[in-house]
């Protein structure tokens, strides 16, 4: 075995969670360690839509809408960063999204829906439900099937590819190490030191990280810590290039850059299975040709299935270990809107600063359940 690699901090996973908290480090001016265990991995990462959103998430833990508030405000000083310092333009915009309603029913669902969140926030929380009239003119390629639109002005989008090269360069540019098809192997914690064993080295820091999704089942006890996380697959669709008509990205279209349409609408409970199925990828462009009827003759060019890495409510676990101080474990299945978080006040958590208020509420912990 050849002699450790030492550094501050080892970071777990090299998908967006774990870029974005080990660019953060190394900002701040640790010696950090990416260990990643490759592109045969279930990455979340994989299937990414690139929204950057804020309508609708939150309801019943007013918390996770503040921290998702906090993230999109941050996001355009958090581009302009990494277009500096690495030349990507990442093609944010946030012009404000919409989720588009197919009737009167889901329109007033969506409204409400929003307005408990409103509520229970009891602070600034813009959004408006527009008719279909309304949506027709922002959008004049919308098809009279749609009944309405609930739109927030704070949502948006960004290259989810662009972003992660983004983080990578900017982190390589800081002095961090990626480690490339590292399958962890085991994790020892020893007077103070974390030793990780991965294809034949050894890997030592003070603190260590887990950003690895759907690993961390296997992981978080190694260090003394939970993560009952699962998977739901997602599945995606890819057009041709059309002319640009989609400014206002919504919750299952959006339009990138290129041109592009990237389509998605499906959660399912299938396991580790991260393939395609026709019925439901026939289901998903429907609803989108139904949303928008010119997309009735494009070409799908691509399709591909993803797993997102899901807590049992849905809302992140962040935690320190109290069995193995220095470690830590960070899940969430909003890697993208909580990139800016996860580079700033997370980072800085980590490196021992004031844990954020918005986010102490999210331990592993709630989930036990108080037998009688």
């Amino acid at each position: 075995m050849n002699r450790a690699m030492e550094s501050d901090t080892l970071v777990i996973g090299g998908g967006v969670v774990g870029m974005s908290v080990a660019y953060g480090l190394a900002r701040a001016g640790e010696r950090v360690q990416l260990l990643d265990e490759g592109d045969d991995a279930y990455r979340a990462a994989r299937g990414n839509f690139g929204l950057v959103w804020v309508q609708g998430k939150g309801l019943g833990q007013p918390d996770y809408t503040r921290w998702t508030l906090q993230a999109a405000a941050a996001w355009p000083e958090f581009a302009a960063e990494l277009t500096q310092r690495t030349g990507v333009d990442l093609e944010l915009a946030q012009p404000g999204g919409m989720t588009m309603c197919l009737d009167d029913a889901e329109l007033s669902e969506r409204g409400a829906l929003l307005e408990r969140l409103r509520d229970q926030l009891d602070a600034e929380y813009p959004f408006a439900v527009l008719g279909s009239a309304e949506v027709r003119r922002l959008i004049p390629e919308t098809g009279p099937a749609v009944a309405g639109a609930v739109m927030s002005p704070l949502d948006g989008h960004v290259s989810p590819l662009r972003l992660l090269r983004s983080l990578v360069q900017a982190f390589h540019s800081l002095g961090g190490q990626l480690c490339a098809g590292t399958r962890i192997e085991a994790v020892e914690h020893q007077g103070g030191q974390f030793v990780v064993r991965a294809a034949g080295r050894s890997f030592a820091a003070g603190k260590i990280v887990l950003a690895a999704g759907l690993g961390h089942r296997v992981l978080a006890p190694l260090v003394g810590l939970r993560a009952p996380v699962e998977p739901s697959r997602g599945q995606i669709l890819v057009t041709e290039r059309v002319r640009p008509f989609l400014r206002y990205p919504t919750l299952y279209v959006r339009q990138t850059g290129e041109g592009v349409l990237q389509i998605g609408d499906s959660k399912e409970d299938v396991g580790l299975d991260d393939g395609t199925t026709l019925v439901q990828l026939s289901k998903i462009a429907a609803r989108a040709a139904r949303c928008f009827p010119l997309l009735d003759g494009v070409n799908i060019v691509r399709t591909w299935g993803a797993l997102r890495v899901m807590s049992p409510d849905g809302f992140p676990i962040y935690q320190a270990s109290s069995e193995c101080p220095g470690a830590f474990v960070v899940t969430c299945h909003s890697g993208i809107t909580l990139a800016p978080q996860h580079a700033g006040p997370l980072a800085g958590w980590i490196r021992g600063g004031l844990e954020p208020a918005p986010i102490r509420n999210f331990k592993a912990a709630r989930f036990d359940v108080q037998k009688n």
